[in-house]
């Protein structure tokens, strides 16, 4: 493949396998390559990681979003991640030979789509968005499903890019264009949701903290201990061993250990490559001197 698109939409359902299965074979169905499968029981959330060509992409990202909006009800759905659709989020990544200008153009077409076949109301976000505000995510998902529901008709703040000014059980779809993001979590030694909350309100660039990081705390209810779960939206200018060392000295400043962190979805080499060169204080260190790299790397 000389273009390669990469697609991480994000479902509202974490907990029922046979639903995020038949998701994911409606996608396969477009001749794409699955990547990788995530699901979470806490935040009731699937993160599915698939490329291929752009026309590809853009047909099995359609079939992933009509699918769940057949099998998810929002008016049935609690999870810990915030959400406002079946379908919560479809990003479209550049990989190769393929612009962001390009993938902001399949962000567009597919809205439309899903707005015209499916009546779905889509918002367009990050490269794709058509208002600065509405860049940013949490943004577009503020008040969640609930709130959107009430006020999607009443609010023109919240009217959609495209499709109806009302929503169904199917909720609303965000759809863009972005560079890598890099899904990062960090589980605390602490059932006090409380101090993850903090942690996060202390590292996110939002409030003067990391640049690049978007963090949220959680309560994992499965292993009953609070989570730091954070978006690195540009590795370059935060990296992964970063944010960890951030959230770690925060939770030791409260008297709180890390149990563990984890990865959601998919890591680009460089950003690994990166955390190396830190820990070990190589800052000479590139991903092309990985043996793998020279031996398969396109």
């Amino acid at each position: 493949m000389n273009s390669i698109v990469e697609c991480v939409p994000n479902f509202s359902e974490g907990r029922r396998a046979e639903v995020v299965d038949e998701i994911v074979a409606a996608m396969l169905g477009a001749g794409v390559k699955l990547l990788g499968r995530e699901m979470d029981a806490d935040h009731n959330r699937s993160v599915i990681t698939f490329a291929g060509v752009p026309n590809a992409v853009e047909d099995a990202a359609f079939r992933g979003i009509a699918k769940a909006s057949q099998l998810i009800d929002l008016d049935a759905h609690r999870g810990e991640h915030p959400r406002i659709g079946a379908t919560d989020v479809v990003p479209f990544v550049p990989v190769r030979g393929v612009s962001m200008d390009e993938c902001v153009a399949m962000a567009r077409r597919l809205g439309e789509r899903v707005a015209r076949e499916l009546n779905i109301p889509v918002y367009l976000y990050e490269r794709a968005a058509t208002r600065p505000e509405r860049r940013d995510l949490a943004y577009i998902r503020r008040g969640e499903y609930e709130a959107l529901k009430q006020e999607i008709a009443s609010n023109p703040d919240r009217a959609p890019d495209f499709g109806p000014a009302r929503i169904g059980k199917a909720g609303a779809t965000v759809i863009g264009a972005r560079p890598y993001l890099i899904a990062f979590n960090v589980n605390l030694a602490t059932s006090d949701l409380k101090i993850a909350k903090e942690i996060a309100s202390v590292i996110r660039e939002k409030n003067g903290g990391l640049k690049a990081v978007k963090a949220l705390g959680f309560m994992l209810r499965e292993k009953n201990i609070a989570q730091v779960s954070m978006n690195l939206t540009d590795f370059n200018v935060t990296g992964i061993l970063t944010a960890f060392s951030a959230v770690q000295t925060e939770a030791q400043k409260r008297g709180v250990a890390v149990l563990e962190s984890e990865l959601i979805g998919l890591v680009p080499l460089e950003a690994l490559t990166q955390v190396a060169a830190q820990a070990l204080k190589l800052p000479a260190l590139k991903a092309e001197q990985v043996v793998e790299t020279k031996l398969f790397g396109e």
